[in-house]
């Protein structure tokens, strides 16, 4: 797994998996890790996904998935009958019991566990449930790594729809982290081989990064707590907003943190999608130097781009959200004004 190495510093955590892509929607639009699954192990490439709660990957017996990807690698269709270790989880398992909340109807011995899912981007993919050995590099105490091992239950990918059956950014499967019990850093914990804790690091100028399970001992990072207001998603306390030193005024209740309502982080997701308010608010500060400049109508998918002939850098200014315990992560004209076609930039608030 050391395909994708890009460190600024060194990751110490119970598990350390590379990332290659790039977030950037004028690139990949996405983050993906290469990991070995099955005996003897295969190699394959999956989205790291924060918003999801399930992994899988393609299967042999997938119709309509993608055969070949333009992010420069090569994809493979898993075969549970090509590993020793393979085996089919079926509908009575506590695994399947978890997901659903009860048996499924109509399930009998030796029936499969069955699995459907319908993402944001209206992306599909359904199969079956199989469990099988993922391999890993796991951190020792004295900061080097060993092989290690652990069955783990993950979909095998019988048929994509919308954008998971083009070969347009096409990988191997998603590998899901949210809260929920059936992601993979789940059932890591449950064995005892990491605690319910990862890092997401990434590079979103050179592209790539690293995903570590388990706690991470350096480098020391500034931290945001977070808030335990939902069961599938993570949420941070969101603050305030300033643009170009500008304090945004909103309401004082429309970053409020309930069961309903919150600031999510989702590492699947390329744009910033803002509440309508907060999106009326924060364009005419960005563009109040430059009044002349014609916002239109991009797409459904891109939202407002305009015309600009010269780099936006330093022309115009910086976005800052502001987190609690005083965590500030600042947003610069380049990361927000995307150039999509020649002197054409689209807004990645949404």
């Amino acid at each position: 797994m050391g395909s994708f190495r890009n460190r600024h510093a060194r990751v110490l955590a119970a598990t350390d998996i590379p990332l290659g892509g790039l977030g950037l929607i004028t690139y990949s639009g996405l983050y993906y890790a290469e990991i070995r699954i099955g005996t003897p192990p295969q190699r394959y490439f999956v989205q790291v996904d924060t918003g999801s709660a399930i992994f899988w990957i393609n299967c042999v017996y997938c119709y309509q998935c993608p055969r070949e990807s333009d992010l420069g690698f090569n994809l493979t269709l898993y075969d549970p009958k090509e590993s020793s270790t393979a085996d089919w989880v079926q509908c009575k398992n506590e695994f399947c019991h978890g997901l659903y909340g009860n048996v499924l109807p109509d399930c009998t011995i030796g029936n499969p566990c069955p699995y459907k899912i319908t993402y944001g981007d209206d992306g599909s993919t359904l199969g079956m449930f199989v469990s099988d050995l993922v391999q890993y590099d796991q951190v020792t105490g004295n900061g080097q790594t060993q092989p290690a091992n652990t069955s783990i239950v993950f979909g095998c990918g019988y048929q994509q729809g919308g954008s998971l059956n083009t070969s347009n950014g096409a990988i191997d499967g998603i590998i899901g982290f949210a809260k929920p019990n059936t992601t993979m850093l789940s059932q890591l914990a449950a064995t005892g081989k990491a605690k319910k804790i990862f890092s997401h690091c990434l590079d979103t100028t050179k592209g790539g990064g690293i995903f570590a399970i388990g706690d991470v001992v350096e480098p020391r990072v500034k931290t945001t707590p977070l808030p335990d207001n939902n069961k599938y998603h993570y949420s941070v306390n969101l603050m305030s907003i300033v643009v170009g030193g500008t304090v945004l005024e909103l309401p004082a209740d429309i970053f409020e943190i309930s069961e309903t309502k919150g600031t999510i982080i989702d590492s699947g997701t390329t744009m910033a999608y803002l509440p309508t308010i907060v999106y009326n608010e924060i364009i005419p500060v960005i563009f109040a130097k430059h009044q002349d400049i014609k916002l239109r109508d991009y797409d459904d998918y891109f939202g407002q781009c305009f015309q600009f002939n010269d780099s936006v850098d330093f022309v115009f200014p910086n976005v800052t959200f502001h987190f609690k315990d005083d965590l500030a992560l600042n947003v610069y004209p380049y990361d927000y004004l995307l150039e999509i076609e020649v002197s054409y930039h689209f807004i990645v608030f949404l």
